[in-house]
């Protein structure tokens, strides 16, 4: 058994996060519950952040927040002197609520509306990432009637990069929804066509090349690609980027299987391979910026269950069911991803009998975990599911009309409710009855 941050087994033999007991959090706060490592958070960040600085250059942390969205999360990024990636008019909306300045807000997109573009220049955001030619004229369109500063744009492009990764989480190849293509000719329609434009200001290039990546090749060779194409912006259109934003998708450990890599790693990698092309090109070094997710909050993030029914198939497999599933943790059934969890409240017994988790959802495909090892379990045991920070919360769901969990941040000993357990009365408050029939 692994354990993340400030975890580890109390001597009541249950499982303690930020000073707190597990278990007297599923009492307070009911489970399914998603409790955050808070201080594992704060040193994610700092080491980013640490890692610019050790190395010597400009840089901007930006926290993708796709990957858990609410406003104690924000306000903690903002504590930590993160920027912050938004690719929603909901998540913009979260960011300008929780207070968070606007002037380090990113909004992404692949498709956004005019009411999001319109919303983000109102705010003024720091930047907007333009990913088709469209969008490029809706920004136009919408800037016209607006004095002042230019609207400052990345664009992103698709380097040709393949991560290792899961087919549907890879981000960076040609073939993609996302992006202007580096290798086709698009980028440098748009290019040619921001650099004419007199309401846009084109900042850069942004690239993502995929998730849960393990290695820093990909990084680097992105990188590479992308200053090959810079050296041909700067003879055929005197562009130099003032940012290369080279995205995020660093890996974190979901099972003994899996082997990340410090921050300063990754940290390293990507400025050596900017600094070796920036020098070649004779050219000013850019601002260097990335967007962890999963690797801010992926492992700081443990899901509490409550054990009840099972069932033993003879000479198969017993299959034991907890209270969530495929509605708080949609990962296992869309990615076949894999979780490691012991149970909270006897931690220090043997667990070395396999079974599979069942979740409570009417879907055959609602397993959470296949083949876990635990000690003999019993109804109102806590099922402790780890490192499910990540696209948890921010993915749940009301399939069978089962209310999305609560949210609590551990620190120091103490907790806080962060985000409220949906109700039974919440199912339903954007419900409208059937209009009665008109009778003659």
């Amino acid at each position: 058994m692994f354990l993340h941050g400030t975890s580890k087994i109390n001597d009541k033999g249950h499982l303690e996060i930020g000073g707190v007991d597990t278990i007297q959090l599923a009492n307070e706060y009911g489970t399914p519950l998603y409790v955050y490592d808070v201080a594992l958070i704060r040193e994610r960040a700092r080491s980013f952040k640490e890692s610019f600085e050790k190395m010597g250059v400009k840089a901007q942390v930006a926290y993708a927040s796709k990957a858990f969205s609410s406003v104690a999360m924000f306000q903690l990024i903002e504590e930590e002197g993160l920027s912050l990636d938004v690719v929603s008019g909901g998540e913009l909306y979260t960011a300008v609520a929780s207070g968070f300045p606007a002037s380090r807000i990113h909004l992404h997109g692949n498709n956004k509306s005019r009411a999001e573009l319109k919303m983000a220049l109102d705010h003024g955001v720091g930047c907007i990432v333009v990913d088709n030619f469209y969008e490029i004229e809706l920004i136009e369109e919408i800037s016209k009637d607006k004095a002042g500063s230019k609207v400052p744009v990345l664009l992103r492009v698709t380097p040709g990069v393949e991560a290792h990764t899961h087919d549907y989480i890879t981000t960076g190849q040609e073939d993609s929804k996302f992006g202007f293509g580096l290798l086709n000719g698009q980028v440098e329609q748009a290019i040619d066509s921001v650099l004419k434009s007199n309401s846009i200001h084109l900042l850069g290039i942004h690239c993502h090349i995929g998730s849960q990546i393990f290695d820093t090749a990909g990084f680097v060779l992105a990188a590479e690609r992308v200053f090959e194409k810079i050296k041909e912006w700067k003879e055929r259109f005197s562009f130099t980027p003032e940012v290369v934003n080279l995205g995020g998708g660093f890996g974190i450990r979901y099972t003994e299987e899996d082997e990340p890599l410090p921050a300063t790693f990754y940290v390293e990698k990507i400025v050596d391979a900017v600094k070796t092309q920036v020098s070649a090109m004779g050219i000013s070094m850019p601002e260097i910026w990335i967007e962890p997710g999963r690797s801010l909050v992926g492992d700081a993030g443990t899901t509490l269950y409550t054990i009840g029914s099972q069932k033993t198939v003879p000479n198969i497999r017993q299959y034991v069911a907890i209270d969530g599933g495929m509605s708080d943790n949609i990962r296992p059934a869309l990615y076949q991803a894999k979780y490691e969890a012991v149970l909270a409240n006897r931690v220090t017994e043997k667990h070395d009998k396999p079974v599979s988790i069942a979740g409570k959802c009417c879907e055959s495909g609602d397993m959470l975990i296949w083949d876990l090892p635990l000690p003999e379990v019993k109804p109102d045991d806590i099922l402790a599911v780890f490192c499910t920070g990540a696209y948890g919360y921010s993915m749940a769901n009301n399939y069978n009309r089962i209310p999305r969990p609560a949210v609590v941040f551990v620190e120091n000993g103490e907790s806080q409710l962060v985000v409220k357990r949906e109700s039974f009365e919440d199912l339903i408050v954007n419900d409208l009855p059937l209009k009665s029939k008109v009778t003659k």
